[in-house]
């Protein structure tokens, strides 16, 4: 147990990651019923400890460092694994039953991580699963949800976040689309060809990197359609309406069959996280430990788009 006068390495970081999930010192001492005082000296003692300035502060803005963006990534994992650790030595010997209630994306849901589930099922024959599709943050409380897989990063305070993958982006276009005689080579000259979007992903903009490394390169668009599903994305741009971002792995056939073209293959997107979202709590239910280790294991996989010719 931590001596409150000298917390543990574990309890400054909990600190760290509550002040920048609650957004000040004021509101992060407020959730964890403790002083404003108390809170500034356990990031003074983080920092000292790091030897790095994690927080900006002025009157009316905070804002991390450098050091601090990586930090806040590394302690989150860290955290992660520690809550997990502790759930294992308390949980030791117990029988995973009960119900396991997942948000998951309509795409991934659909595709990639039934065989997953069907392995996770077989492994915890106590457990039944409530498998429910939907791109949106689910509210945990209030819909009674146990965990979501969720792509972008992550901001909803009072979470734990284990990165599972990441999803590599490509752009992509129907051969009608395009003159076979000059494909463009260089990110600005897909500025003038007609766009298909993806909420909330990109809309008015599209921002690419080179494969090799290198700065990024930024343009304009003007989508002819919009939505918020990939299926529906990836079907647009089939059909020849205009060119898309897509996840890799979902437009891999259509590459390989010739549905689609790999355009500007010397620049990608920004790959996009995957995490498994559930909230933090003291003790976990051996049926969610043993689905997030289940998904941490599948998903690099699942993912896996092949050569995208």
């Amino acid at each position: 147990m931590s001596n409150p006068g000298n917390p543990d390495r574990i309890e400054l970081l909990q600190t760290f990651v509550r002040i920048v999930e609650a957004g000040s010192l004021s509101a992060a001492a407020a959730q964890l019923a403790t002083t404003q005082p108390t809170i500034s000296r356990r990031l003074q003692a983080l920092e000292r400890a790091l030897g790095a300035r994690l927080l900006r502060r002025s009157t009316h803005t905070m804002t991390l460092t450098e050091d601090g963006e990586r930090c806040l990534e590394r302690a989150r994992r860290l955290l992660s694994d520690w809550h997990e650790f502790e759930s294992d030595l308390k949980g030791q010997g117990e029988q995973p039953t009960g119900r396991l209630r997942v948000v998951v994306p309509h795409a991934f849901g659909q595709q990639h991580l039934i065989a997953p589930l069907a392995d996770y099922l077989r492994r915890t024959p106590g457990v039944d699963v409530e498998w429910l599709l939907h791109d949106r943050r689910p509210d945990f409380v209030a819909e009674g949800v146990d965990c979501a897989i969720q792509v972008g990063p992550v901001a909803e305070p009072g979470v734990v976040a284990v990165r599972l993958a990441e999803v590599p982006r490509v752009v992509a276009a129907a051969p009608g689309l395009l003159d076979p005689a000059r494909l463009p080579g260089e990110p600005a000259a897909l500025a003038a060809l007609p766009w298909v979007g993806l909420r909330p992903y990109y809309r008015d903009e599209v921002a690419l990197r080179p494969v090799a490394g290198g700065d990024v390169r930024r343009f304009a668009i003007r989508p002819r359609v919009e939505t918020d599903n990939l299926f529906a994305l990836r079907a647009a741009a089939v059909a020849g309406i205009g060119v898309g971002l897509f996840s890799a792995w979902l437009v891999a056939d259509d590459v390989a069959q010739g549905r689609l073209v790999h355009l500007v293959p010397a620049w990608e997107g920004e790959p996009l996280p995957v995490h498994l979202v559930y909230p933090y709590a003291r003790f976990h239910p051996a049926r969610l430990r043993r689905f997030v280790e289940a998904m941490r294991t599948a998903m690099p996989h699942a993912l896996a788009p092949g050569a995208v010719r």
